[in-house]
């Protein structure tokens, strides 16, 4: 085993205090770190510097984005081989902490380190069915405050032209899993040491390098919705509505973020093990198995 898990996102942004504003508001909570740096309950970082910091890598789009994703391994020895592995062919250092930074095949900033999680045990959200009680002489307790466990997944849009290169640098050089090929949009796919259906997608439909969205995993359906509702609350705008997802199957909602892209509140997404099979699909299934509908008015 080697990669983990995703341990650290970084953006170039500029407003760098609007941008703590939201991930504050979103429910992580500030660390010491390079420029402004927050964390999920698990122990992944997310990093806030101003866009012309040349410490980042290049950006690959106009105005705030994502500029870089750490992956977490497991040992010093894995950080070491991968370092040695890529070095063959692309330019690869090494920072003060021991960190590993590279581009990848799109140009995209990639880094390794050596994972450091966190443990953190979500809300207990169970549900009663009939034929199946899990939750005895107890009623449902109000949400509270959300605070995402963990980075899940990660989406990046990358050109059309060189995308079998892409998608087969993390497949051969990085050991990740293509979990499902979808012909006209893009490869889901799964790290090593990761359960998740996907941990990356790497998506080809728009056709342009960017990010697209980083996915947050909370500990219940409930706070799906109660989450994107705080964020509303607090003055920022939902991109896609309550719903759940065909591939991966999560429950999700996204919300537009001001450093690039958005960022989805997600649960219950499908896990998998070696055994799941590589899905292969010609065009693109719905988006969605369901989104909330209503006939209701703003103002009502």
């Amino acid at each position: 085993m080697a990669i983990l898990r995703i341990e650290r996102v970084v953006y170039g942004v500029t407003d760098v205090d609007t941008c703590t504003r939201f991930f504050e508001d979103f429910g992580l909570e500030h660390v010491a770190g390079p420029g402004v740096a927050l964390r999920t309950r698990t122990g992944q970082h997310v990093e806030l510097r101003a866009g012309d910091d040349p410490g980042l890598p290049p950006a690959l789009e106009a105005a705030s984005t994502l500029r870089e994703v750490v992956w977490g391994v497991d040992s010093q020895e894995a950080l070491d081989a991968i370092a040695a592995d890529l070095s063959r062919d692309r330019e690869v250092r090494t920072d003060a902490e021991g960190d590993v930074h590279t581009r990848d095949e799109t140009g995209f900033g990639l880094g390794f380190a050596v994972a450091r999680p966190v443990e953190a045990d979500p809300r207990d959200g169970a549900d009663n069915t009939h034929g199946r009680t899990t939750r005895w002489n107890r009623p449902v307790e109000p949400v509270g405050e959300v605070r995402p466990l963990r980075i899940c997944h990660i989406a990046l849009n990358i050109p059309k032209e060189g995308r079998e290169a892409a998608v087969d640098f993390y497949l051969r050089r990085l050991g990740f899993f293509a979990t499902d090929r979808v012909l006209d949009m893009g490869v889901f796919m799964r790290c090593e040491g990761d359960a998740d259906q996907h941990t990356l997608l790497l998506c080809h439909r728009p056709d342009r390098a960017g990010v697209n969205h980083t996915a947050y995993e909370v500990g219940s359906f409930d706070e799906v919705i109660v989450g994107a509702n705080q964020m509303i609350e607090r003055g920022w705008h939902e991109a896609r509505r309550l719903g759940r997802h065909t591939i991966g199957s999560n429950v999700f909602r996204f919300i537009h973020a001001p450093c690039g892209g958005r960022v989805e509140f997600a649960a219950d997404m499908d896990r998998v093990d070696d055994t799941y099979p590589t899905r292969t699909w010609e065009t693109a299934p719905p988006h969605h198995l369901w989104t909330v509908r209503t006939t209701r008015g703003e103002g009502e």
